[in-house]
C-alpha cells in the first residue's frame, strides 16, 4: 500500500499536524491501495507562512533561472513518466494507454510551454508618460480536482512559479497519489525552500482553509460549479482574486453537410474520454434531423466498442467512474433522463457489467429534451445526449441554451460555415471539424464554466499584477 504521510512544506518533507489519514481506494477492484495525510488549518497555516516568507526572493529571481527550475522539474517528471501513469491507472482508473499519453504526457507538454515562457517574460510597456509593469500577483492557492490529477495541477503551478509567485497546493483527496510523485520530482528539481507547498487533505478542511487564508493573494480551483462558488465566497471576503475552472455541458454540433462518421466517431471519443470524467466533454450530440437517424445507428454501433473493465488491460477503453458516489450520481441521471423522455440507444443500468469497481456502460440516449435536467445538468459519467435540430440558427440556440460554456464543437463539409456557427457559440473554446487540442491557447469558460482563463501567455497574466509607473 502507498503510505504517504508527511507534507512538503518549506522545501522538506514535514511530518502533518495529525495522524489522521484519508485511504485512497483503486476504482476498479474497490481495494484501498494507499493513504496520505488528512491535512489541517494548522498545516494549511505552516505552508503559507512558508510561501510568504519566501515570495520575495522568489519573485526577485531571474526569469531565466525560474525557467531553469522549472526545466529541472520537466526532466524530473519525464523520467517519472510510466510510473505517473501507473499511478493514475490505479487511483483513477484511467486506462493505462490514455494514462500514459494524456494523463501522463499532457502536463509535460503544458509545462514545456510554461519553461519557454518563464524564459521571455511580458514585456515593459509605455503608455503616455507611464511606464507598465508586470508583477507576480503573490501567495496562490492553487485546489485542484480528481479528474485529470497531474494535468490540473501543471496548469495552476507552473504558470504560477513562472511568474514568480510561491503555491501551496491542496490536491484532490481522492486522487492525491500523483501529487506526491510531482513533489519528490519538485524536491529533485531544487526549487528554493517555501516556492511551492504541498498539503493534503478534504475540501471542507483543509481546502477551505486555503481559500479563506488571509496570507493567500489568489486561489486558483478547478472543480464543481457549486464548489467553485463557495470558494468565491470565501475570497471575496477578503477581497481576494480567484480562477474558476468549473463545470461543463458542451455541444457537439454536426451539421447536415458533416463527415457524418467521423463527427460521431470522434464525439463518442470525446465524450467517453476518460469514463466521461472531462469538463469539456462533449456530452450533448446536436445531429441536423434529415441525419439524425443514421447518426444514432452509428452512435449505437461505435459505443458498444468500448470495452468496460480493468485499465491494465491493453483492450479496456473505458474504466471505472472514480468512486461509488460518482457511479450512483451517474446511474441516477440516466433513469431520470429516460424517465422525462429520452429513449435508451445503448447501454444503461442493464447492461453487464464486472463484478467489482464502480463501473457505468457507455450509454447513448436519444430524443432528449434541451430543458430536461439531462440535457442541462454535467453527468460527469460516459453518458452521451443526442438532440435533434432543424437549421444553423436551431443548432446555435440549443448549444446555448445552457448556463454553462467551457467547450463545444462544429462539422461541416464548408469550413466558414462551421466557423459562422462556432462564433455564435457561447463558450471559451469550440474545435472546427476535429481539430486537435491546443495547450498553448487560452482554456476557460463562459458563465457558469469559470472566471480567467489558464494556459499559454493568457494563463501567465492570471498570475501577474499590472503596475504603472509615472515618470
Amino acid at each position: 500500500m502507498d503510505r504517504r504521510i508527511d507534507l512538503y512544506v518549506d522545501g522538506q518533507w514535514v511530518s502533518p499536524s495529525t495522524r489522521d489519514t484519508l485511504p485512497v481506494e483503486n476504482p476498479a477492484t474497490e481495494e484501498v491501495i494507499g493513504a496520505v495525510p488528512a491535512g489541517t488549518p494548522a498545516d494549511v497555516d505552516r505552508a503559507v507562512a512558508a510561501a510568504r516568507s519566501a515570495f520575495a526572493g522568489w519573485a526577485a529571481t531571474a526569469p531565466v533561472d525560474r525557467a531553469a527550475a522549472l526545466d529541472r522539474l520537466h526532466a524530473a517528471l519525464t523520467a517519472r513518466t510510466d510510473a505517473i501513469a501507473h499511478c493514475v491507472a490505479r487511483e483513477l482508473g484511467t486506462p493505462l494507454r490514455v494514462a500514459t499519453r494524456v494523463q501522463a504526457g499532457l502536463p509535460l507538454t503544458v509545462l514545456r510551454g510554461f519553461v519557454d515562457l518563464a524564459r521571455q517574460p511580458p514585456p515593459e510597456e509605455t503608455v503616455g508618460h507611464s511606464l507598465v509593469v508586470r508583477e507576480p500577483v503573490g501567495v496562490v492557492g492553487a485546489i485542484t480536482p480528481w479528474n485529470y490529477p497531474l494535468h490540473q495541477v501543471v496548469a495552476k503551478v507552473a504558470p504560477a512559479l513562472a511568474a514568480g509567485c510561491t503555491v501551496v497546493l491542496k490536491p484532490s483527496e481522492l486522487t492525491p497519489l500523483v501529487a506526491y510523485l510531482l513533489f519528490d520530482a519538485i524536491d529533485e528539481a531544487g526549487f528554493p525552500p517555501g516556492v511551492v507547498n504541498l498539503v493534503s487533505g478534504t475540501g471542507p478542511v483543509a481546502g477551505e482553509a486555503l481559500a479563506a487564508h488571509p496570507d493567500v493573494d489568489l486561489v486558483s480551483f478547478t472543480g464543481s460549479t457549486a464548489t467553485g462558488r463557495r470558494i468565491s465566497h470565501l475570497a471575496a471576503d477578503r477581497i481576494a482574486r480567484v480562477t474558476l475552472e468549473l463545470g461543463g455541458k458542451s455541444a457537439n454540433v454536426i451539421l447536415d453537410d458533416a463527415d457524418l462518421r467521423t463527427a460521431v466517431k470522434v464525439g463518442i471519443g470525446n465524450a467517453f474520454l476518460n469514463s466521461g470524467q472531462t469538463c469539456t466533454a462533449w456530452t450533448r450530440m446536436l445531429v441536423h434531423r434529415s441525419r439524425y437517424a443514421e447518426a444514432l445507428a452509428l452512435a449505437a454501433e461505435l459505443a458498444e466498442g468500448y470495452r468496460t473493465g480493468d485499465p491494465f488491460d491493453p483492450a479496456t477503453r473505458l474504466g471505472p467512474l472514480v468512486s461509488a458516489a460518482q457511479r450512483d450520481r451517474v446511474r441516477d441521471h440516466v433513469a431520470r433522463g429516460l424517465a422525462d423522455g429520452g429513449r435508451l440507444v445503448t447501454g444503461g443500468t442493464g447492461t453487464t457489467l464486472p463484478a467489482r469497481g464502480h463501473f457505468v456502460a457507455p450509454t447513448v440516449i436519444a430524443d432528449v429534451d434541451p430543458d430536461s435536467a439531462l440535457a442541462q445538468e454535467e453527468v460527469f459519467g460516459p453518458v452521451l445526449s443526442v438532440i435533434p435540430f432543424d437549421d444553423d440558427d436551431h443548432a446555435v440556440a440549443v448549444a446555448n441554451n445552457s448556463r454553462y460554456g467551457l467547450a463545444g464543437a462544429v462539422w461541416s463539409g464548408d469550413e466558414d460555415r462551421a466557423l459562422g456557427v462556432a462564433r455564435r457559440m457561447r463558450t471559451g473554446a469550440v474545435d472546427v471539424n476535429g481539430a486537435a487540442f491546443n495547450p498553448l491557447a487560452p482554456f476557460g469558460g463562459y458563465k457558469q464554466s469559470g472566471l480567467g482563463r489558464e494556459l499559454g501567455s493568457y494563463g501567465l497574466e492570471e498570475f501577474l499584477q499590472v503596475k504603472a509607473i509615472q515618470r
